[in-house]
This record gives C-alpha cells, sequence and structure tokens, in this order.
C-alpha cells in the first residue's frame, strides 16, 4: 500500500498527493521482487510515470493502461485550455507514455480512435472494459431484510460512485426537485471533493427525496443494490463522456438486476437501450427517466442486464483477457 496525504479539493493539494503516490509507488517498485511487467494505470499520468520508470529500471515491460483520456478530457470540461502550459506538459507526458508503452490498454472503444489519431499502432492497443459479475450480487439476506435494513421504503434510486465535478451530480438534484410528487427517493453512496457542497445545496433548497450516505466497503455497497429498485448513471455533459467511457457503475447495475437509467447518450446510453436494460435519456433529462421508471416500470429491464454481463463482460472473463495480454507482452507460453 502506498499512503498519501489527504485532500478535499482539487487544488494544489490534490496534486501534491499525485506526486508523493509518484515518488513512493516508484521507490516501493524499486525494492519489491523483480517484476515481468509493470502495469500504469491513467488518471492521473503520474502514477503510469511511475509504472514506467520502475518498468525501466527493473527491465520489466510495461503496460500502460488508459481509463479517461488525460489530459482530454480535462480540456472538455474547460477546467484546462489548449493553449495552457499545463495542458501542453501533460499532453506531452501522455504521449511519452504512448511511445514507450509494449501494450495500451484500453476501457473504451472511443479511446482506441483517439489514440489510433495520436499516432499509436492499431497492433499496440488492446480493448479490455470494466466488467461485474453477476455471482458477487447474490446475499444470504432476503431482499426485504436488506431494504428494511437500509431504510428502503419507496421506489428507490440508487447511484454508488465518485461525487467529482466529472459526474454531474448537480443534474441529479435538479431532477429530483423535478418530481418531487412522486413517491420516490434517490440515494447516493460514496464520496469526493463535489460531496460536501451537494449535501449542503440538498438541505439549503429542501430536497427532501435525497439522501446521501458516506462511502462504504465493497461487500455493503452489494447489498445496497440489491436492495434497491434501479440503479442511476450520471455524467456531466461532455463529448468525450459519449464515447469514451467504460462505467464500473453501471456494470454493477447490471450484475446486481437492477434497471438502469442514464443521462449519458453515445457509447453508455446505447448499451442500456439495446440490451434492454433501462432508460437512457439526454444529459438534462433525469427528470424524465425517473418518471419513466416510477410509472412505467420494467420487470425484465434487470434481468435482461444482468444476463448481458454475464454473457458479454463478466470481471472473470476481462480478467482472462488481460492475463492473455500480460503473457504475450512477456513472452510467456
Amino acid at each position: 500500500m502506498v499512503r498519501v496525504s489527504r485532500h478535499s479539493s482539487n487544488g494544489g493539494r490534490r496534486v501534491r498527493g499525485w506526486l508523493e503516490f509518484g515518488v513512493r509507488a516508484t521507490l516501493v517498485g524499486l525494492v519489491a521482487k523483480k517484476p515481468r511487467v509493470v502495469y500504469g494505470s491513467s488518471p492521473h499520468l503520474v502514477a503510469a510515470v511511475a509504472a514506467w520508470v520502475v518498468a525501466v529500471l527493473r527491465g520489466a515491460r510495461f503496460v500502460l493502461e488508459v481509463r479517461d483520456l488525460w489530459p482530454k478530457v480535462l480540456l472538455d470540461m474547460g477546467v484546462l485550455s489548449e493553449s495552457s502550459l499545463v495542458f501542453r506538459c501533460l499532453t506531452s507526458v501522455e504521449g511519452f507514455l504512448y511511445r514507450r508503452a509494449d501494450a495500451v490498454v484500453v476501457m473504451a472503444e472511443g479511446s482506441r480512435n483517439e489514440l489510433m489519431r495520436r499516432g499509436v499502432e492499431p497492433s499496440r492497443i488492446h480493448y479490455i472494459p470494466n466488467g461485474s459479475d453477476p455471482e458477487d450480487f447474490v446475499r444470504e439476506e432476503s431482499r426485504e431484510a436488506l431494504r428494511s435494513r437500509w431504510g428502503f421504503d419507496r421506489f428507490t434510486f440508487v447511484y454508488a460512485g465518485a461525487h467529482g465535478p466529472a459526474n454531474g451530480l448537480d443534474l441529479l438534484l435538479d431532477a429530483a426537485l423535478d418530481v418531487a410528487d412522486l413517491d420516490l427517493d434517490i440515494v447516493l453512496i460514496g464520496g469526493g471533493v463535489e460531496r460536501d457542497r451537494l449535501v449542503k445545496r440538498a438541505s439549503d433548497e429542501g430536497i427532501r427525496n435525497v439522501t446521501f450516505l458516506d462511502p462504504v466497503p465493497k461487500s455493503e455497497v452489494s447489498s445496497i443494490l440489491v436492495a434497491a429498485d434501479a440503479g442511476v448513471h450520471v455524467l456531466a455533459d461532455v463529448e468525450l463522456f459519449r464515447s469514451a467511457v467504460s462505467p464500473n457503475k453501471v456494470f454493477d447495475y447490471f450484475a446486481a438486476g437492477l434497471p438502469v437509467l442514464t443521462n449519458s447518450p453515445g457509447l453508455v446510453g446505447d448499451l442500456v437501450t439495446t440490451t434492454g436494460a433501462g432508460v437512457s435519456v439526454e444529459p438534462g433529462g433525469l427528470a424524465d427517466g425517473l418518471r419513466e421508471m416510477v410509472l412505467r416500470p420494467s420487470p425484465s429491464a434487470g434481468r435482461a442486464g444482468q444476463d448481458w454481463i454475464a454473457k458479454h463482460q463478466s470481471r472473470s472473463a476481462m480478467a482472462r483477457r488481460l492475463d492473455d495480454l500480460l503473457q504475450s507482452v512477456t513472452g510467456t507460453p
């Protein structure tokens, strides 16, 4: 485990945390048992740089995993400008890592296209998305007992994930206000730099159908999802999110057998609708989606998503695909 300083904002303390992690992870990598391959995941890019340094110094192969297209996502969100020094430096680091990686793993097909545009050879790009296993959501307690434990007594939507700028959770609070007349609750679980502000906003505006829960262990998240009636996936209205995301929470909702509401058109929205696993709306259309799912529920939606994830994108299947890639990179038969 690599420990870093705590932070509660996107400012200097967070950047310091990245740097601390990079230095400490490098030191740990240099004294650990000699690896055959070092796997670096971004964001943030400092972690991936640390992985490359360890790979070079230990004589190992380097595999880069691209979870989000940094710094492009920061540009599309308006956090950085294309002419800024920070953006240009991050772009240079990104390109450096692409050139040095023995293989690049992408989580979404849209990322593959962007990397090819940046000059990465198609043969070095490997698509291995996030996954989830229905077996992880089998509980000994009955659903009724779990609903009682968590206090769910109305049609309950659950959002389980980060509370950051990219997640666009103000859109969900806006929708909650619009559907105050419906017999529903929205439960948000997790933490992030926006959480305190969102809690304050809900309190100040009297949004009574929204509840915030502190982060809980993964095992407890599964009990909450099993107890819920639907899962909500929310993202800010950013063009890149339409083609280059691989949302863990959506796949967990599928595996838990929950109908899904997403406000992310494109890749995620198409998946939800084509599988019959729920409802997809435009970024600002969450209120319409909440109404539709409460007033016209689809009993088959949860089963459709669960069947799809088990057949096409289980975590165990994705792990086997990754193992095959690492074996080929290291030349292990």
